[in-house]
């Protein structure tokens, strides 16, 4: 991912076509012994990048090995049941994830060490309370209903609601992670570490044939999920004693929360936009269908990788930079983001198309006929990486609140058109609604940057030379 200026030099452009041996040399020593801000910046996305890619890797090859294993009905189970903790344990941190990664920054750039200490217990302690709340409410809600549940359904539940405080306290640590510009520290435990070690602890079963049920899935991710919180958390802490002396801690939880919360709303909508589809089709159609577009829009959702590694990594510059008042560095960045995000989106959308069917088929023959899906999907990911990281820079620059109603509003909405459309279209329903939603939130937030913001987003308007 190359870091252009505005005005490229003449030697610059004379290597437009094709970088020369001096170039890539230079080029990869900046990545690892960065010497400027941007430098950092470019080392931080290409972190980003390759983290989500290895990991998609791992959680691609692992659900291919699951849905071999356990059969559809299985699978589809553990797909319903790990979908729901998911979105619980992202729910119950209480947006602080997010409030790291705006301000740690802002502390660290205006010398405010004694509320940089405070947050960061603060935020750490404050979700895992919030999470075990939850996921205590969630044990006694499985009590009272469980006659009422379908009986398959009711054992991994039980066993999985023990993971909600580690995922909220693994979100709230790569906020931190990401927030200090420790990429690696925040992203490898969850992205990486976690799916290797479910994936490995799922083939130990196989091996000694241990039934291959989405009760075992769930085990299994039960003790990846602890064990790559503990590793996460033991590299955090010997970040933060190095980089953050021991003193006194400034408490602000009105403020912190205050700005969370709308935060919570932004993370909660968009964890329901990822996952009502999956929800409604196991909802109103079989296990397999459920599995079958799991697959499919798993595929896809490689695509979104490249949003999110340049969100992750301008999130913090985005901050910075508002915080300085360098109004034009802002804008100039804002263009290179959205450049970042669109055009190797492209790239990968048009790869993973050219290879879908195979892809698919790797979980079962029956599993290409999910092909459909993935072309009616990639048109929602692609208009949502046409506006870039926006929500990255609303949340950034203080229009949380504003971006929090849309995202509400996108989930909402998409929850109305899942129900309509998925009795009657199945799966391309769900795909055509997800798709819709995503491109038409993206939408709304490029036009509260324009507004609120004076900042134009969209792609071809990285191009026209003049920002408003």
């Amino acid at each position: 991912m190359e870091i252009a200026s505005d005005n490229p030099s003449p030697q610059a452009e004379k290597h437009v076509s094709g970088l020369s041996r001096d170039d890539v040399i230079a080029h990869a020593r900046r990545l690892i012994s960065p010497a400027s801000e941007n430098d950092r910046l470019q080392r931080d996305a290409v972190l980003a990048f390759l983290v989500r890619v290895v990991s998609a890797a791992i959680l691609y090859l692992s659900q291919i090995a699951l849905a071999r294993w356990m059969g559809g009905h299985e699978y589809g189970i553990y797909v319903f049941v790990w979908t729901w903790i998911l979105v619980l344990g992202g729910l119950s941190h209480l947006g602080l994830a997010t409030a790291m990664i705006r301000l740690i920054p802002e502390y660290k750039e205006q010398a405010q060490t004694n509320l940089l200490r405070g947050l960061l217990r603060y935020g750490r302690m404050t979700a895992l309370a919030s999470a075990s709340a939850v996921a205590t409410l969630g044990l006694a809600g499985l009590v009272v209903f469980s006659g009422r549940l379908d009986h398959a359904y009711v054992l991994p539940a039980y066993l999985a609601l023990v993971c909600i405080p580690m995922i909220a306290i693994s979100d709230v640590q790569d906020g931190i992670g990401r927030g200090s510009g420790w990429m690696a520290v925040g992203l490898l435990p969850p992205y990486v570490f976690r799916p290797l070690l479910i994936l490995m602890l799922m083939g130990a079963a196989s091996l000694l044939q241990l039934p291959m049920s989405a009760e075992t899935a769930v085990g299994c991710a039960v003790l990846a999920t602890w064990s790559a919180v503990a590793i996460q958390t033991a590299l955090l802490h010997r970040r933060l004693g190095a980089a953050v002396n021991a003193g006194p801690r400034e408490r602000r939880p009105d403020l912190w929360l205050g700005m969370s919360l709308p935060l919570l709303a932004i993370t909660g909508s968009e964890l329901l936009l990822q996952s009502t589809d999956v929800l409604v089709i196991a909802h109103y159609l079989q296990p397999e269908q459920a599995a079958l577009y799991f697959a499919a829009a798993k595929t896809m959702a490689l695509v979104l990788f490249v949003h999110y590694a340049v969100g992750s990594a301008a999130a913090k510059r985005f901050s910075a930079l508002n915080a300085r008042g360098d109004h034009d560095g802002l804008r100039a960045f804002v263009r290179q983001s959205v450049t970042w995000t669109f055009w190797p989106s492209l790239a990968a959308a048009a790869l993973l198309l050219t290879l879908g069917k195979p892809l698919l088929w790797l979980f079962g023959p029956k599993f290409t006929s999910g092909y459909p899906v993935m072309l009616v999907l990639v048109l929602g990911y692609l208009g949502r990486a046409a506006m870039g990281p926006s929500e990255f820079l609303l949340n950034m620059l203080g229009q949380q609140k504003a971006c929090a109603a849309v995202f509400m509003a996108m989930a909402a909405l998409n929850i109305v058109l899942q129900v309509i459309t998925v009795p009657a279209l199945g799966l391309m329903g769900a795909a055509i609604s997800s798709a819709t939603v995503l491109a038409l939130g993206a939408v709304l937030n490029a036009v509260i940057a324009y507004k609120r913001l004076g900042l134009s987003i969209p792609i071809w308007r990285a191009y026209g030379g003049t920002q408003a």
